[in-house]
């Protein structure tokens, strides 16, 4: 069972949290402050903690948040798929590139497992295991190879001249069941 809040979830916790969503997403981790948030509310900063007793509470719902939105995007990808591993790394790669602040926010430290809702992180991890088969061994081993493409490809650690849809589909390939090996699809 996972804890409760440290407060009380409300219409303007949420707004709290969309607004730092968007602050993390438009200028990373240094916009996110109670300052910036509360200015974008139009109230003064003392009053979100009402609604969010910490930075860390609030960083926290960011990742709740982050994991429920990446767990319907990759769902989406390898529903009726013909090609689930690559839809799924396709729609992984695309997310994090798109939100490249919230997906370290999300990645860079140890999951707090104990503080997210419950069932939350079991529903992120369904389209991977699905996409792999049903194996959980294969569905981590392609989190960790996408992972690492993309903390490379944001970190600009690949070469100017690299071909990353290619590396991006001979790693699908080598993630494939041995008898579906070779059917690399478009964009991959």
């Amino acid at each position: 069972m996972s804890p409760a809040p440290r407060t009380t979830p409300s219409p303007r916790r949420d707004e709290i949290v969309a607004v730092a969503g968007r602050l993390l997403d438009a200028q990373g981790p240094d916009g996110v402050s109670m300052r910036n948030i509360a200015a974008e509310l139009g109230i003064k900063a003392p009053s979100l903690y009402k609604h969010v007793s910490d930075k860390a509470e609030l960083e926290l719902a960011l990742i709740a948040d982050g994991l429920a939105e990446t767990a319907e995007v990759h769902a989406a990808a390898i529903d009726g798929s013909a090609d689930p591993l690559a839809d799924l790394a396709r729609a992984y790669r695309g997310w994090a590139l798109d939100h490249p602040h919230r997906y370290r926010l999300m990645t860079e430290r140890p999951l707090p497992r104990a503080e997210l809702p419950a069932g939350l992180e079991a529903r992120a991890a369904a389209p991977v295991i699905a996409a792999c088969g049903g194996d959980p061994d294969r569905a981590r081993a392609a989190w960790a190879f996408a992972h690492g493409m993309v903390m490379l490809e944001l970190a600009d650690r690949f070469p100017p001249d690299a071909d990353l849809d290619a590396a991006w589909a001979a790693g699908v390939d080598a993630l494939r069941p041995p008898a579906r090996r070779g059917r690399r699809t478009a964009g991959h």
